[in-house]
């Protein structure tokens, strides 16, 4: 993966995180990465200050620390002989210390196990949803069951043109990012590429549905204007690929041999019917609204798609991304 250089695992020690930890172990050998392995703690600060006997206090927080850290050393003893590897322990709200972390030692991609799937059926839990709106490096979450290898990869992108100039222009860059990292990967891994972009025409629904309306329309007319729209986004997607080839080569882009998928529909129902029909290992997506809105994070069809998708994702956002979480000072 392009640009790859400090990784930040996170795992819980109650778990089965040997996938994410593998995956992180992975990613740093091929892209000769440092690796940082973090355990998020709750903070003990307020439940020690009930303890009126401070030596006895302070006693405590050091055999927690301690069995903590003999947790942690005991996960990651099994890939030390692959790679070097940097422990830590940090205390607080998992997602703001994680991108605490991230912001204070600049690291590049945040690899986490997803939490188990809630009982509502979803498989990202709250913190996994703040790192995927926040955090400023891409994050890979990881499910439980996930295969060593991803041998079916799905490149979630967005070449439509309703948008601002300087919007189109984020959602290019994005776009060229998001294939870049598939495409990376499916060569690493010796995996299959799958490109899916869902369209749709705008208002056909309406004309179609109150006709007497618009009855300038014509069914032949309304057809016409679909298809023009098709056309539109399969030349949108051409582009696309045509700049992919243009940078990685001709001859990349032709052992790759990845299948489009150009769908009509909406992105958020057909991009997970999508992957389950693929069985996809991975889908690589971008995960950041309009841009200039304070306040969007993340935009409504990219939620939609996290909460019905059971997979494992990795979320890209834009360069020049601004996280809300800061640092403390």
């Amino acid at each position: 993966m392009k640009g790859i250089e400090r990784i930040l695992c996170v795992i819980d020690s109650e778990k089965n995180c040997g996938p994410a930890l593998e995956r992180a172990v992975m990613l740093a050998e091929n892209n000769q990465s440092s690796l940082t392995v973090v355990k998020m703690v709750e903070s003990l600060a307020g439940a020690l200050k009930l303890l009126k006997n401070k030596a006895a206090s302070a006693d405590l927080q050091t055999r927690l620390a301690h069995y903590y850290e003999q947790q942690i050393a005991s996960l990651v003893e099994p890939y030390r002989k692959r790679i070097p590897i940097r422990t830590l322990i940090l205390e607080g709200i998992i997602f703001l210390e994680i991108i605490r972390e991230v912001l204070r030692n600049k690291h590049d991609l945040v690899v986490k196990m997803t939490d188990t799937t809630d009982w509502l059926g979803q498989l990202f839990s709250s913190d996994d949803m703040h790192l995927l709106r926040k955090c400023p490096c891409p994050v890979w979450l990881v499910k439980p069951n996930a295969p060593k290898t991803c041998r079916r990869i799905l490149a979630a992108v967005d070449v439509s043109n309703d948008c601002s100039a300087s919007e189109l222009m984020t959602r290019q860059e994005l776009n060229q990012r998001i294939l870049e990292t598939a495409i990376s990967l499916v060569l690493s891994e010796f995996g299959r590429l799958h490109i899916v972009h869902v369209w749709d025409a705008i208002g056909e629904n309406l004309i179609r549905t109150r006709r007497a309306l618009f009855m300038d329309a014509t069914y032949d007319e309304i057809t016409q204007y679909v298809e023009q729209v098709k056309i539109q986004h399969q030349k949108n997607m051409n582009i696309l690929l045509h700049e992919m080839t243009e940078k990685l080569g001709k001859s990349t882009m032709d052992y790759l041999r990845p299948q489009l998928h150009l769908i009509k529909g909406s992105a958020r129902k057909e991009v997970p019917i999508l992957s389950k029909q693929l069985e996809a290992d991975l889908i690589i997506m971008g995960t950041v609204a309009r841009t200039g809105i304070p306040g969007f994070i993340m935009g409504n069809t990219a939620e939609a798609i996290l909460n019905h998708i059971n997979c494992s994702v990795l979320a890209i956002k834009p360069t020049g991304f601004d996280t809300p979480v800061k640092l403390e000072s």
